[in-house]
């Protein structure tokens, strides 16, 4: 046993020896997580057994990401399980549900929502917890995501308004949905070797990679969405930067009107699209 702030001390200097963007901070996170009490609970100890914490923060230092340490990650209101299966949820990702809100603010006229690519089931779960009336289906091409899914909207109360399937986008669907929410690979492939390490090296490639321009995964998905849009419906998905104006104009291509809304940092990351006569 050494003292907390002693723990604290070589916590961070072991982050910070990694190049870890913010030591003090994750030190703190990490002794809490190992020893399985919150931040405010972590102040009131004088003492700690810090082995536990040190192994997890090697972890961190070779750039492995917090949240496949913690195995959890907030998004929106909630707080979800994540794993090396599935991309971790962004805050930037944030931007679609806050955009969804504002073009239809009537919590009661959602009742049919579709994730494509749902990994976590972040954006899906985060709808369902906006549109109480909603039922919703995410889809993912990888088992372990669906299955990582499906646990998390046990997790947050929502599993008797959520199905999971998976499948190759939206070629096993015939359904129309009111709402339909997106993010995609859209990295180019050839910029996937130059990401940060935590991601370059650990989250998955299929979920990143949009092949050699980044649009194979944008392509597929706005053919579908003529036939997937319910009348009135929506489609949200997430852009890359400097992809909103192409995401666009694809999508005018296939005879839907489309607009993009920044993010936090001001960068066009919402793209709303629906078909023109039904657009407002």
């Amino acid at each position: 046993m050494i003292p907390t702030t002693e723990a604290l001390r070589e916590l961070g200097r072991i982050l910070a020896a990694g190049g870890v963007e913010n030591p003090t901070r994750e030190a703190r996170l990490i002794l809490a997580h190992a020893l399985g009490v919150d931040l405010a609970a972590l102040w009131a100890l004088d003492e700690v057994d810090p082995e536990p914490a040190f192994a997890l923060a090697r972890r961190r230092a070779a750039r492995e990401p917090l949240a496949y340490i913690t195995g959890a990650k907030g998004f929106w209101s909630l707080d979800l399980a994540v794993s090396p299966a599935t991309l971790i949820p962004r805050p930037d990702t944030e931007t679609l549900i806050e955009a969804a809100l504002r073009h239809r603010p009537d919590r009661r006229k959602i009742r049919t929502i579709l994730d494509l690519g749902t990994g976590t089931g972040a954006l899906l779960l985060a709808a369902l917890a906006e549109y109480p009336d909603a039922f919703g289906i995410g889809i993912d091409r990888v088992p372990a995501a669906c299955a990582l899914a499906r646990a998390n909207a046990a997790r947050t109360g929502l599993a008797a308004r959520a199905a999971f399937c998976c499948g190759d986008w939206a070629d096993a669907l015939a359904a129309r949905f009111d709402l339909i929410l997106a993010n995609p690979p859209y990295i180019p492939s050839a910029d996937i070797p130059g990401l940060m390490a935590e991601v370059a090296a650990h989250e998955p490639a299929s979920a990143l990679d949009g092949g050699a321009d980044g649009f194979d995964a944008y392509r597929r998905i706005v053919a579908d969405l003529p036939r997937l849009l319910a009348p009135g419906g929506l489609a949200i998905l997430e852009a890359g930067i400097g992809q909103a104006a192409p995401l666009a104009a694809l999508a005018a291509a296939h005879g839907l009107d489309a607009t993009a809304e920044p993010d936090l940092a001001g960068i066009p990351r919402a793209v709303i699209m629906a078909a023109r006569e039904k657009y407002s």
